[in-house]
């Protein structure tokens, strides 16, 4: 151990087992953090109990050794985030010459197996830009599952794994049809006996089935008639429930048999599970409509959906997403239009509500991509049916219609009820209030919302929302938080903070101190006026919006001014005025073009 650590030991300021940890951060160690990740030791300053590390975005951070010991962690040189900071070209050309390499060490960094998200964090930004990280990975895929060192599982959500020793599916099989007969019994066996329970399982087990049949052609199946097309059909009335059940490539597959499994009558069907099903589902029979050569019988249902309002919120996901080529022709002021009805209509499904009405919000080119070509008639409808909607809150509604208005500029007066909107007077207020009321917005959208949403998915899970007074009180609470957060919104939109520095003290301002004395008894009192959330009546602190405030505005010393009080209206003169003490919060704050564009 070191001998300076060993002192800080023996004088008691520091843990045996805090000194050990310690020991293994020596300047130039490569160290992970919980919350700040990445970093490297650059310096001990054990004279001020501090250990300096250089974070990607936190260059010379000091830590407390204590807390140093307790919160990092030491990297080796052969860590893939410590080769990767030393020698950065080194690790891009690996990738272009080994991709299994890279894909190897970073498994073995990660504790022996990580999720296709995690390992694609440690590589784009500095390695790879995101189209090229999605290019290279493809590419890599293929060279891992024949390496034989790494598991990859079906599902995108699983971890991929590094194994000890390569399997290989040629050495596993010398015989494949004997070996591999007994499997496919017992296969079928098992999709046999769970199609009534689990019948998901049971469509996974057949296909398996078939990818080995088509690829070992000496085995055969010992159930005949047990085919997926045959469980389709056995399984119509319920298949609309087992498809999200199942991994997206098998899923395709499924809707790929429809039309074997149902003959006629396959159409029909898929176009019901787009009404019914998860925005997957939607991509995924759009494909299979693609690949036969029937995008004319989708396109048409589409169409009529939307000008019927009928089209789900996962439709017209899907749709706004995809809205180039093969589907441009819907992408009309119509679709703003169904875009409303359902979010109205799914206003007691706040997932699907929050996540088409975040789509419409966060999209900058979804109304202009609606309108481009339309004439001024329809936007002047769909300018009508968005000023009335429950389903945006008014800050929303506007930003919406500002963006209708930037394209149509004669439809403002709709919005302004026949004269240009009046700019709303700035509220001026401390920083300090303007912070607790900042704070109070982010508790508002981070923490109580949240938490709201969470009480009313509980609460709709007990069922019978007519008789569900626990769901009601949670979407009464709901009305009340989201009515607050609009509030709030509107208020930090319009405030303007102030120190209250350099007030003008030759009259009433903002900023000052009044002193008032009764002309009869001599009486005198004294007055701060402040921001309009800066009030506090029991300290003689007034906000410059209220009466008081508003009567004793602008006038001098030596003037006489009328007050209303609890005993009536009362004259008093001015006898100074001085300036109020200085806004000390420290508090940074959006100046107000940002909080417009964030409002907007």
């Amino acid at each position: 151990m070191d001998a300076e650590l060993q002192k800080l030991v023996e004088s008691g300021k520091l843990t045996s087992k805090a000194a050990e940890q310690l020991d293994k951060l020596k300047p130039g160690t490569f160290c992970l953090h919980k919350s700040w990740g990445f970093g490297r030791v650059s310096e001990w300053n054990l004279l001020l109990n501090q250990i300096i590390i250089d974070f990607a975005g936190k260059k010379a951070h000091p830590m407390q050794l204590q807390y140093a010991a307790e919160n990092l962690a030491a990297i080796p040189p052969e860590h893939f985030l410590a080769r990767k900071a030393s020698d950065l070209a080194a690790i891009k050309k690996l990738a272009r010459e080994d991709p299994a390499a890279v894909i190897r060490n970073v498994l073995e960094s990660a504790g022996g197996n990580a999720t296709v998200p995690q390992i694609a964090e440690w590589l784009i930004g500095d390695v790879f830009s995101e189209t090229e990280w999605k290019r290279w990975w493809e590419s890599a895929k293929k060279v891992l599952k024949k390496d034989g060192h790494f598991f990859i599982p079906t599902k995108k959500s699983a971890p991929i794994e590094l194994r000890s020793a390569p399997v290989s599916q040629a050495d596993e099989f010398k015989e494949p049809d004997k070996q591999l007969q007994p499997i496919i019994a017992a296969i079928e066996n098992a999709a046999a006996r769970n199609q009534k329970l689990h019948p998901e399982l049971s469509f996974e087990l057949l296909l398996g089935r078939d990818d080995l049949l088509a690829r070992i052609p000496q085995l055969r199946t010992t159930h005949v008639g047990l085919t997926v097309a045959k469980m389709i059909a056995a399984e119509e009335p319920r298949l609309m429930s087992i498809l999200p059940n199942l991994p997206a490539a098998k899923e395709k597959r499924i809707l790929q048999a429809l039309p074997e499994a149902l003959g006629e009558r396959w159409m029909n069907y898929a176009l019901r599970l787009i009404y019914g099903n998860s925005a997957r589902v939607v991509s995924q029979v759009a494909r299979v409509f693609a690949e036969l050569g029937e995008e004319a019988e989708l396109r048409a249902a589409l169409e009529r959906s939307i000008r019927e309002h009928s089209a789900t919120s996962e439709m017209l996901i899907w749709l706004c997403k995809e809205r180039d080529g093969a589907w441009c022709e819907l992408i009309t002021p119509d679709l703003l239009t169904a875009i409303l009805a359902a979010v109205e209509r799914d206003q007691h499904r706040e997932s699907r509500a929050n996540r088409l009405r975040d789509l419409v919000l966060e999209d900058r080119e979804l109304i202009a991509d609606m309108f481009a070509g339309a004439d001024v008639g329809a936007a002047r409808d769909t300018v009508r049916r968005l000023l009335i909607t429950p389903a945006f809150d008014e800050l929303t509604k506007r930003s919406l219609l500002a963006r209708i208005v930037k394209l149509y500029p004669e439809l403002e007066i709709m919005i302004t009820g026949g004269q240009r909107e009046e700019k709303v007077a700035a509220l001026i207020v401390s920083w300090s209030s303007l912070t607790k009321r900042r704070a109070e917005h982010e508790e508002l959208v981070k923490k109580k919302i949240p938490e709201n949403s969470k009480e009313i998915a509980l609460a709709r899970s007990y069922g019978d929302l007519s008789e569900n007074f626990e769901f009601k009180a949670a979407k009464q609470m709901q009305a009340v938080l989201m009515r607050r957060k609009s509030e709030l919104e509107q208020a930090l939109h319009n405030a303007r903070g102030t120190a209250f520095e350099n007030p003008d003290t030759s009259r009433v301002s903002i900023g000052t101190i009044v002193t008032l004395r009764e002309p009869d008894s001599g009486k005198e009192e004294a007055y701060t006026i402040l921001g309009a959330w800066d009030g506090d009546p029991e300290r003689h602190i007034i906000s410059y919006q209220t009466a008081i405030g508003q009567a004793l505005m602008g006038h001098k010393v030596g003037d006489v001014v009328t007050l209303n009080n609890d005993e009536g209206a009362g004259a008093s003169e001015i006898v100074s005025i001085s300036a109020a003490p200085i806004d000390q919060t420290p508090v940074e704050v959006e100046d107000a073009a940002t909080v417009d564009a964030v409002s907007a």
